[in-house]
């Protein structure tokens, strides 16, 4: 497809998308968030998209969002491709439906439901194109020929150096996709300001992450409230203060924790109705099954030392200018990312925990590699790749490549035992390895049921063992 053809095919009129892609918009929130309302013209902030429901009833659950001149509301979100699916899914009269709050379509039409409706084509963040090429389910567009597909048994036939180079290529179609994530929120706020959000997002992990994301977004009007001032302390009481995570309850001023409380209060107080508009309804927030390093008290203690580096972004991209050998490459960046020593969070995971008897850092190598895999190092590939530096993309590409490898998780747990017949950890050697995999699981194993029934997978890595074997 030459340029002219891609040209066209971003700028021809959206036509309707299958709803799975809609519900992937939805749940990434790849919209115009500053800029959303419904079909009656009711401005209309996404404070939480909800959790995507796989069973009956509504498509996302437990979504949080406020009208303009209203609190914000907990419900449910419909998600259908026309707008008459309201009645024709007989949702109306279904029970399990009578908590819906926003009914998102993909444009306007004659039938619309008579609950407050978003016409999603109106506000995407990206050609319909480009959102297929990186979202859809069944998009295969990008991914590199010698794994067009996903299993398990043939990849035993492989030599090591090819399936480990497989895996690199998926990393870096990962990479690539993470960018072009950033790269349409950077379109509406710049980069700075993505970056930050970005970092606030990946702070979150599954069950904050848009209450994190939406606290980036905020962080101007914090910083407008803080006329200037780049203290981590103040910062912790706005943002704490926004979060609506500030504890009420205050028992003992002499005790070092009810301490700390009233002079986040004491800074708080002073400042809450400049941004009281804002604050975030406390429900959006979930606390089940988090470890206590994860607290979105703690990270948010950490994310305002961040807003604290003035120059937090030029530094990054000093890092990138820097020779800095393979050992180095976790070091030298936690020394950028790390937060100085904090008086309380260095010795306690949350505002009520008692305190560590030996102190942490608010930033490990563990959650650094998270971070960088997920937005720095592809913050710092877009930066590049736009600004034309093909030496630049290669070292990015380099670094990502030779990171020391993250934690294991769930998914790369099963993912190794049916693809790889391995179940220790240590088959994978760098991060990137870890980030290959996810992406194959997604973009295969995702697609098909638990017997691998019409995966290409399969047949694509025997086609190379074969093509490997006739060249030698």
């Amino acid at each position: 497809m030459g340029a002219s053809d891609r040209a066209q095919l971003h700028d021809a009129a959206p036509k309707p998308p299958a709803e799975r892609l809609m519900q992937v918009v939805w749940e990434q929130q790849r919209l115009k968030r500053g800029e959303l309302k419904t079909l009656d013209g009711r401005s209309v902030k996404i404070l939480h998209p909800g959790w995507l429901n796989r069973a009956s009833g509504p498509d996302f659950q437990d979504a949080v969002i406020q009208f303009a001149g209203q609190a914000p509301q907990t419900g449910d979100i419909e998600v259908d491709v026309e707008s008459s699916g309201w009645h024709s899914h007989k949702h109306d009269v279904n029970p399990a439906y009578r908590n819906v709050v926003l009914h998102v379509i993909w444009q306007g039409g004659n039938s619309p439901s008579p609950l407050p409706t978003l016409a999603m084509s109106e506000f995407l963040d990206s050609p319909l194109a480009e959102l297929q090429h990186w979202l859809a389910n069944d998009e295969r567009e990008g991914v590199p020929k010698s794994f067009q597909g996903q299993c398990s048994a043939p990849l035993k036939l492989l030599d090591e150096a090819v399936w480990r180079d497989v895996l690199g290529q998926a990393a870096l179609i990962r990479l690539q996709a993470k960018a072009a994530h950033i790269e349409a929120r950077a379109r509406q706020v710049g980069w700075e300001q993505v970056l930050i959000e970005m970092l606030f997002r990946a702070l979150g992990y599954k069950q904050n992450v848009w209450p994190m994301q939406r606290l980036g977004e905020l962080s101007p009007h914090v910083m407008d409230a803080m006329n200037g001032e780049r203290c981590p302390a103040s910062l912790q009481a706005l943002m704490f203060g926004v979060s609506n995570l500030l504890p009420e309850d205050i028992r003992d001023p002499n005790r070092p924790v009810d301490a700390y409380v009233r002079k986040l209060w004491d800074i708080w107080w002073h400042r809450r109705h400049v941004l009281h508009e804002h604050i975030l309804p406390r429900d959006v927030w979930r606390f089940n099954g988090i470890r206590p390093a994860n607290h979105p008290q703690r990270r948010l203690a950490l994310a305002a030392h961040w807003l604290a580096k003035k120059d937090l972004a030029t530094r990054l991209e000093e890092w990138l200018a820097q020779k800095v050998r393979k050992n180095q490459l976790v070091p030298s960046l936690l020394e950028i990312m790390q937060a100085e020593r904090d008086e309380f969070w260095s010795c306690r995971w949350t505002m009520k925990a008692a305190r560590m008897t030996q102190e942490q850092p608010l930033l490990g190598e563990i959650r650094l590699t998270d971070v960088s895999m997920n937005v720095i190092l592809p913050w710092l590939w877009l930066r590049a790749a736009k600004g034309q530096n093909s030496e630049l993309v290669e070292e990015v590409e380099n670094r990502y490549l030779s990171w020391p490898r993250s934690e294991d998780n769930s998914v790369l747990r099963q993912a190794r035992r049916r693809l790889l017949g391995h179940s220790t950890p240590s088959i994978l050697t760098t991060a990137a390895e870890q980030q290959g995999l996810i992406q194959i699981v997604r973009d295969f194993c995702d697609h098909a049921d638990s017997t691998c029934a019409d995966c290409p997978f399969p047949g694509l890595i025997n086609s190379v063992s074969t093509g490997k074997a006739n060249e030698g």
